[in-house]
């Protein structure tokens, strides 16, 4: 039997061993999905702390429970920093973080150490898939020509393909099963293993004709949202200097039924896609010789939203008769979207960093994220303070920047002497200002 017919047919009959690779927002999903419809799943990270948390059925992800990884754990799931299993394992699924280094260039360290950890232990007939969010090129040009060192011939010992990871974490609405999976393969065996592989786990596979098609398809969903965020945002910026309520206008544009999308403004962009995607992009352009003039713009726009909030509060606080040094200043939300627990690219941390650089008191309240964690950039040693009347008055200024639902907002409106509101959640008032 051929590697080929091998897999397809552990696949199908679900004897194939599933690898997941890295165990964060995207892999940890991935894994239950997998576990759910009877395979059986490993799942590799270098965090030890991770690998002990899932072994003890606990979770470290918000919005999946205990009992869920409880029921994981119950299906034989097992989580290790130990890649040599790698060899035990047909299907091995690469879900790791690709950030930006500090010159905002495409990180692929993760990337590549995963692959060389597994490179020692991978045999002829495994699939190898890369989740990672990049730009077009990556599987060709950084993972087939490593796994090809080791004397694999890409599409008849190993099949690679790239198949970008969709989740949403905290959207009840979609969830892995149900978000439709673009699949490009390095040849077309390769293309027709990774179908089989995610077709049994996934009710829509989209194939697309290469790897690079996939890999910009990804871009091209996080760049979309990215020009159109940083567009709002700039007319938010302009009608703010017209006395324009900028939500009432999008509102109102809203009800025409056909050729608007609304988008919201905001206090910058975070989280693990939108804010990084269009520099992968555009960084892979200039190899090319080209410019991407119209995405930079909008990364440069939303980028300087988060020193347009402090230049809001500011302002705000001058009104009051009051400095920003010195003054105590509450940041409602840390988390980078409402209702999960996720921080990552957050605008909440470039703010509360350039308030206190300039002498602001700076406390946080967000039951999403109890202690404010550390990144490569910052680490405020903060934890999460509880609103009550007292709390919210003793403040000179609030400010929202992340609309959890669990925020009691009349509290908050009656209390508070100064609400900066980056998410148009309060009405135009005295004490309100939009930002």
């Amino acid at each position: 039997m051929t590697s080929y017919s091998s897999i397809i047919h552990k696949i199908e009959d679900k004897t194939a061993r599933i690898g997941i690779v890295g165990l964060g927002y995207v892999g940890l999903p991935l894994a239950i999905r997998f576990a759910e419809v009877g395979y059986k799943t490993v799942g590799f990270d270098i965090d030890p702390i991770k690998t002990e948390c899932l072994a003890s059925c606990q979770t470290y992800i918000e919005h999946i429970p205990d009992d869920t990884i409880q029921e994981l754990i119950a299906t034989g799931f097992e989580a290790t920093t130990d890649f040599s299993q790698a060899c035990e394992i047909d299907a091995l699924i690469l879900c790791v973080p690709t950030p930006l280094n500090q010159y905002r260039e495409p990180d692929l360290s993760y990337v590549i150490n995963s692959l060389e950890s597994l490179l020692p232990h991978i045999r002829a007939g495994q699939l190898i898939s890369l989740e990672s969010t990049t730009y077009p090129g990556t599987t060709e040009e950084e993972l087939k020509p490593r796994i090809e060192s080791k004397g694999f011939e890409i599409g008849k010992d190993i099949f690679l393909i790239y198949s970008p990871e969709r989740e949403d974490p905290g959207n009840a609405d979609f969830t892995t099963r149900s978000i439709p999976k673009v699949c490009g393969g390095t040849t077309k065996k390769c293309a027709e293993v990774g179908k089989s592989l995610y077709g049994n786990i996934i009710d829509t596979v989209v194939p697309v004709s290469s790897t690079k098609v996939a890999e910009m398809t990804k871009l091209l969903e996080n760049i979309h949202r990215a020009v159109n965020i940083g567009l709002v945002n700039e007319m938010k910026i302009v009608a703010d200097a017209m006395d324009i309520d900028i939500y009432e206008v999008i509102r109102a544009a809203a009800t025409k039924p056909f050729g608007f999308v609304p988008y919201y403004p905001g206090p910058g962009l975070g989280g693990h896609c939108i804010p990084i995607d269009p520099f992968y992009f555009t960084w892979k352009a200039k190899e090319y010789g080209l410019n991407t003039r119209f995405i930079e713009l909008a990364g440069e726009i939303n980028s300087q939203m988060p020193q347009w909030v402090v230049n809001k509060t500011t302002m705000g606080l001058n009104d009051q008769k009051k400095s920003v040094n010195g003054s105590n200043i509450l940041i409602l939300g840390i988390a980078y979207k409402k209702n999960v627990g996720d921080t990552r690219e957050s605008p909440s941390l470039e703010i509360i960093d350039t308030l206190q650089a300039l002498g602001a008191c700076i406390r946080y309240s967000d039951p999403h994220v109890p202690i404010c964690p550390q990144t490569r950039k910052y680490n405020f040693e903060l934890s999460s303070v509880s609103l009550s009347e007292k709390t919210i008055s003793f403040y000179d200024a609030i400010i929202l920047v992340t609309d959890h639902d669990c925020f009691d907002y009349p509290l908050i409106k009656d209390h508070a002497k100064l609400i900066v509101d980056t998410r148009g959640v309060f009405d135009r008032s005295a004490n309100i200002i939009n930002a």
